[in-house]
């Protein structure tokens, strides 16, 4: 098998959690090193690795894809000098700050013959799985109505400086809120239509940390809400079909896992407890039924195996940039109905 040579262009917690750890379990690929521009901890967890001093140095490298992990306002700026240097790339979410330097990177990508994926790792959360078979396997019926939340309670500011200052980047729409539009899009396609609300509600903020979208599709509503003051939280899920419901927790436990320092498998990895299972209530064959659905096993292990295939054999990347350009699409088309207080027609 020959190895997939990958750069990181930062090894803080996305690096160190979210990507260092499968780069490291598939055998399709190798790490080279990462861009570090103060601390230097690649070398700490893999000593025969690089630690870049520049993106020059890690661009004139012998790497073939480089994972674009940096503060979102970068992400435009940093996957363009990737893809020029003729390397493949991983974008994490936001894929960019506008719609336009999205489709940018797509076309550069395709003119170039280089793959291109946006790191939409929630499609591979337990949770998230297990709804996506509901609807695939019709057992509601046609879905009429549908809600994503992905809430927390945190009052405190974060002290990653370029999350909480003023920068096209930043706020909870382009972090959270390109997870569930994602997730959405997923499930139902392209909405015709985007109305949204987007507040700023801790003390001191200066990003928007609130949101409530509605998509609204012609025989379908879909609602995406993201929040800090959410202490007692909804089911994240919740599904209402012409046959039954469908409500689900977030019980993901991959992220949870990797920041105590657990390494992923192939096997039992992402495995959700029992009693985070969702409640369906259905009819089926004419026969209603309530009951506990069995969690699929989430792994982020996958996206990495799609990218393999992509590179390797020419399979479709895990996620594409027109998907990204879809997500930015529906993000601006947000900030636009939150500005001038009407529905936006996508």
């Amino acid at each position: 098998m020959q190895k997939i040579k990958t750069a990181l262009l930062s090894y803080g917690m996305s690096g160190k959690v979210f990507h260092a750890p499968f780069l490291d379990l598939h055998p399709g690929f190798e790490i080279t090193g990462a861009w570090e521009r103060s601390k230097k901890l690649i070398q700490v967890d893999f000593p025969p690795v690089k630690s870049y001093a520049s993106l020059e140095e890690l661009l004139q490298d012998d790497c073939d894809l480089v994972i674009v992990n940096t503060p979102v306002g970068t992400h435009y700026e940093y996957a363009k000098q990737v893809l020029l240097a003729g390397k493949h790339a991983i974008v994490e979410k936001a894929f960019t700050t506008t719609a336009a330097e999205a489709q940018e990177l797509a076309a550069l990508a395709e003119e170039k013959g280089l793959h291109l994926a946006v790191f939409q790792n929630r499609r591979w959360d337990s949770d998230f799985k297990t709804v996506q078979k509901v609807v695939q396997d019709k057992i509601l019926g046609d879905i009429v109505e549908a809600e994503i939340h992905f809430d927390r309670y945190n009052p405190n500011l974060s002290p990653k400086v370029h999350k909480e200052t003023q920068n096209a980047g930043a706020g909870i729409l382009k972090d959270l809120g390109s997870h569930i539009i994602d997730q959405a899009l997923c499930l139902f396609g392209f909405p015709e239509a985007v109305s949204a609300d987007i507040r700023i509600t801790r003390t001191h903020s200066l990003v928007d940390d609130w949101i409530d979208i509605t998509l609204f599709y012609p025989e379908l509503r879909v609602r995406l809400k993201a929040g800090f003051f959410v202490r007692e939280p909804h089911p994240s899920y919740t599904l209402h079909g012409k046959k039954g419901s469908f409500l689900k927790p977030r019980g993901d436990v991959q992220e949870d896992e990797l920041k105590l320092g657990k390494k992923p498998n192939v096997t039992i990895w992402g495995t959700e407890p029992e009693a985070l299972q969702g409640a369906l209530h259905t009819e089926i064959g004419g026969k209603v039924i309530k009951e506990k659905v069995p969690t699929l096993q989430g792994n982020y292990y996958a996206f990495f195996e799609g990218m393999y295939q992509a590179i390797s054999h020419g399979k479709p990347v895990p996620v594409s940039a027109q998907e990204g350009v879809q997500v930015m699409q529906i993000i601006e088309a947000a900030i636009q109905s939150h500005q001038e207080q009407k529905r936006i027609q996508v």
